[in-house]
């Protein structure tokens, strides 16, 4: 206790030292001239160095908040900047004069009362707005009671979670701490609950609706101490609309255009190959410019970036589909050629009274034909399951195991061997849209729902 009132005896003697208690009614840069006589009479005596209530317990600080705006919210740096008018109310009984009114002094007044040392620890950037002086006001009332608020703008950190974007909702907070004063020196307070913050309900924003808010009371703890906080918390829904007509809407004009080719003709190939570039092309500059506003961050797959990455496949997919229809489509033209050049062969060495024998390049195809003098004969080419089924006698018959080979690779090229190529885009005309139908079910649920 004696160390203590030693404190006190330093500190009262430095700042009388200093000028600080206001002799010979002087005030730092106020004299008497410049005062009303109210304040020059609460001056009188008064430290602004020491806290109300000083060795008697904490000062019990109310708060209030007004959000005027809210100006920008910026995914790729997680913050949003506001504009708020914070309100400050405690009871300083060194300043309690008779009567019932209040005094309204001017803001440069505050050099000389002791105000709280309330900062936002989430702030990155603020600012206390001086046009045409600065924005502060300070109302003493006859019981003691001070009001202080002040006009600031301050950018402020917002952790948020990507991972639905852009239907994604977001939940920021406002916080106010105690610089230097711990819990046993000043206790925070909202004065009305959560009717103590306004503007919020009224707030429009170009891409968010706050859905809701609530306050609450608590403490940050640090190396130093306890001490007091409040917490202002605010859910922020963005509205999605944008970015169906901005994005959505044309990825699933570019999906359709890619079906387009599955009606023009196999043999148009430069028609069908543009159309499949094109909207490649055009599907990546549109996946592109989707991120140019959102974080480069591995650790966010967003939902925008899974749709888009779902229209570019079923792109690629009709590009890929045109690309099999081709190839199946010359490799039966190849074989129409074959049988052809055979006919006109048997055409010859029919009236050549040959007799001769050919088999097709082909798997799943073998012809045969034999001929004599008198009367010629055309055997006609046997079906696939045929062939195997001969095939397979044979080699049982005679247990050659070359021939067993020869046999099995025969038939797995024939499951990649197409008899009609225009069925490829005859069957995606169908699969490609209700599978896209399919997807988009399941994504629009689970983004939306989930």
């Amino acid at each position: 206790m004696a160390v203590q009132l030693n404190e006190l005896f330093f500190i009262c003697l430095t700042i009388t030292q200093g000028g600080c208690m206001f002799p010979n009614n002087h005030w730092g840069e106020w004299n008497d001239s410049q005062l009303q006589p109210t304040i020059q009479r609460l001056m009188k005596g008064y430290n602004r160095y020491l806290r109300p209530n000083f060795n008697e317990g904490p000062v019990e600080i109310g708060m209030s908040l007004d959000i005027a705006s809210i100006d920008a919210i910026s995914e790729i740096n997680m913050d949003y900047t506001a504009t708020i008018f914070l309100r400050q109310r405690w009871r300083d009984s060194r300043l309690v004069f008779p009567g019932n009114e209040s005094v309204s002094v001017d803001g440069r007044l505050v050099s000389l009362l002791w105000i709280p040392d309330t900062f936002i620890p989430d702030s990155k950037r603020s600012f206390l707005h001086d046009v045409t002086v600065e924005n502060r006001l300070i109302r003493i009332f006859s019981n003691g009671t001070v009001l202080y608020a002040l006009r600031i703008t301050a950018t402020i950190a917002c952790n948020m979670d990507l991972t639905k974007y852009p239907m994604d909702k977001q939940v920021c907070t406002l916080q106010l701490e105690s610089w230097g004063y711990n819990i046993q020196d000043v206790v925070f307070y909202w004065t009305r609950g959560n009717d103590s913050v306004k503007g919020l309900d009224t707030l429009r924003l170009a891409q968010y609706s706050v859905e809701s808010y609530y306050t609450s009371v608590s403490e940050a703890v640090y190396e130093t101490g306890h001490y007091p906080k409040l917490v202002l918390h605010f859910s922020l829904r963005r509205n999605v609309l944008f970015f169906i007509l901005e994005t959505y809407v044309p990825s699933i004009l570019l999906v359709v255009l890619s079906w387009v080719s599955f009606w023009i003709s196999q043999s148009s190939v430069p028609a069908r190959t543009c159309i499949g570039v094109t909207t490649v092309l055009t599907m990546t500059t549109l996946m592109m410019g989707a991120r140019t506003s959102l974080p480069n961050a591995n650790c966010f797959i967003k939902a925008i970036d899974v749709y888009l990455g779902i229209c570019f496949t079923f792109i690629f997919g009709a590009l890929l589909e045109y690309a099999c229809a081709h190839f199946y489509t010359t490799q039966l033209q190849t074989i129409e050629d074959l049988h052809r050049e055979f006919l006109r062969e048997f055409a010859e060495s029919n009236g050549n009274g040959l007799v001769p024998v050919v088999s097709s390049n082909q798997p799943n195809q073998s012809v045969e034909v034999g001929s004599t003098a008198e009367e010629p004969t055309e055997e006609p080419v046997d079906s696939d399951i045929r062939n195997h089924a001969a095939s397979t006698e044979k080699v049982r018959s005679q247990g050659c195991g070359l021939s067993s080979v020869k046999d099995a690779s025969r038939r797995a090229a024939a499951v990649f061997i197409v008899k009609n190529p225009h069925n490829i885009d005859r069957h995606a005309r169908t699969v490609f849209p209700t599978a896209f139908l399919f997807v988009n079910l399941l994504y629009w649920l689970y983004y939306l729902f989930l």
